[in-house]
């Protein structure tokens, strides 16, 4: 990543059980990012900078993947069988589901385009300073895939924390989009990001009843994971607000 251009820490050392890195001062908190005075000028910053860091992760070469990593696989199948085996009628995420799989963007030129996938760049994942990202964080998810799952998951409204900007809280589409285009992204397909992000609400929706399910059903009681599963009917909300509206045409 670091051979890329992606601002990460640097590796100190390795092993089976360990990876030590270099400290790198700042905040990951959304909540202080989007408020606090300290971050201000870095905000206006942060959509530009998540599109050239997403470029960058989007260039690294496929054989950086570890052999471990999981196989690409069809999104949609895979979360409708995490949605079956969870046993839960969510009716919304049904519909979801089948209005995603009949608008599939199967037939677009960026469908066919593979890159290292970092699988949950947000906010959260993110350290920021006075001047803006200072690293990239948790890349345990990291897979080959569609780079505008990355794009579209950055926009998941859940990563706003209660902001109107759609891209993290922090900034506009069009910024994202035009500065990932001009550090030597792939052109973005607006519908096809769209489609990305609307599958992340979905995705989103899942893992928060899966998450209330590990502490209903005994598997880690946690006050925590009971507050995530209550934020299941927001997603449900968020997705039939974003079934019916149409994406943000290019500037």
């Amino acid at each position: 990543a670091s051979a890329a251009g992606v601002p990460v820490p640097a590796v100190v050392a390795a092993g089976e059980s360990y990876i030590l890195m270099t400290r790198v001062a700042g905040e990951t908190i959304p909540r202080k990012i989007l408020r606090d005075d300290a971050y201000a000028a870095a905000r206006p910053l942060l959509a530009a900078q998540c599109g050239r860091a997403l470029a960058a992760i989007h260039r690294m070469p496929l054989s950086c993947l570890p052999q471990e990593a999981p196989a690409e696989e069809d999104p949609l199948r895979r979360w409708r069988d995490v949605l079956d085996l969870l046993g839960e009628p969510h009716p919304v995420f049904e519909l979801a589901l089948r209005r995603l799989a009949a608008d599939r963007p199967i037939d677009r030129p960026t469908s066919t385009r593979r890159a290292v996938v970092h699988g949950d760049f947000r906010n959260g994942n993110l350290i920021v300073g006075p001047d803006g990202i200072r690293a990239v964080l948790d890349w345990e998810l990291a897979h080959l895939g569609d780079p505008l799952e990355d794009l579209g998951w950055l926009c998941v409204k859940a990563w706003r924390f209660g902001s109107p900007l759609p891209v993290g809280g922090f900034g506009a589409y069009e910024e994202l989009i035009d500065a990932y285009e001009a550090a030597g992204g792939h052109p973005v397909d607006r519908d096809a990001l769209r489609w990305w992000e609307t599958f992340g609400v979905l995705k989103w929706g899942i893992i928060c009843v899966m998450q209330t399910m590990r502490h209903l059903r005994g598997g880690a009681r946690s006050v925590e994971l009971a507050a995530i599963g209550r934020r299941v009917c927001e997603n449900e909300w968020d997705l039939l607000r974003m079934l019916r509206e149409k994406p943000v045409a290019p500037a």
